[in-house]
């Protein structure tokens, strides 16, 4: 199928079916689409307000026939209230510094990506990545992308891929030092974040796929408000009484 861009109109592709990452017993697959190069940001952007995630240049969303667990969600900034979780993890990441870089990979960021893949997703599909698979998912972009570091008395404890989009900052991946789990760093790096579209002027921050029942995805469900992409378009959510 395709669908008609300006000055474009962009393919799209289906998957074969493969086991769902995120529920026993299910299998996924996605459609795909080969960002232009010459209207990458554009078409992103576009493509974010409806579900699409990036991936290097390709965009994907869930393109399952059987289930439609996997929601699209995004955090509204402008109306964020810190919870009493909330300002304690603040508190208690107080004193990290926060470094902006471009997206460019380093042996630094490797070197933790892979201390967090083997605690943290031992069995995951990331954990036969090469420094050349991470070398490819920061730098091959052709969107606003950047590498949010974030160190403790120098050291690097934790990063974030992040695309800057039309209305938002959309969280590609993060990966932290496991061995800090009392700092919840990955919450941590949703808050720090929602500060920053705040500062920014941006109106949301978006987590990706949250799946209802899928331990992997618990942590999305924990910010209020929460919006998720329905047939009636983005609209507000209450978690806990979602349908599995």
């Amino acid at each position: 199928m395709s669908e008609h861009f300006p000055g474009r109109k962009l393919r799209y592709y289906l998957t074969i079916p493969g086991p769902c990452p995120y529920l026993d017993g299910q299998e996924e697959r996605k459609v795909f689409v080969h960002l232009p190069p010459l209207e990458a940001i554009n078409v992103n952007d576009q493509l974010s307000a409806i579900g699409f995630r990036r991936s290097q240049n390709i965009a994907y969303r869930p393109a399952c026939p059987a289930c439609r667990a996997c929601q699209s969600v995004r955090i509204p900034v402008h109306g964020y209230q810190h919870n009493r979780t909330d300002k304690r993890i603040l508190k208690r990441n107080a004193g990290l510094t926060r470094h902006f870089r471009e997206a460019e990979a380093t042996r630094e960021q490797y070197d933790l990506l892979q201390k967090y893949l083997k605690a943290r997703h031992p069995d995951g599909g990331m954990m036969d990545m090469t420094w050349p698979d991470l070398v490819a998912m920061v730098e091959d972009t052709l969107v606003r992308t950047h590498i949010i570091e974030y160190r403790l008395e120098g050291q690097l404890i934790g990063c974030v891929l992040v695309d800057a989009l039309n209305d938002g900052l959309s969280l590609v991946y993060s990966f932290y030092d496991p061995d800090l789990m009392n700092r919840s760093l990955g919450r941590f790096v949703i808050l720090d974040h929602i500060d920053q579209a705040q500062r920014a002027g941006y109106a949301y921050v978006y987590l990706g796929y949250w799946v209802k029942g899928s331990p992997k995805m618990d942590y999305k469900a924990r910010y209020r408000p929460l919006e998720a992409l329905t047939d009636f378009g983005w609209t507000e959510i209450d978690p806990d009484l979602t349908e599995d």
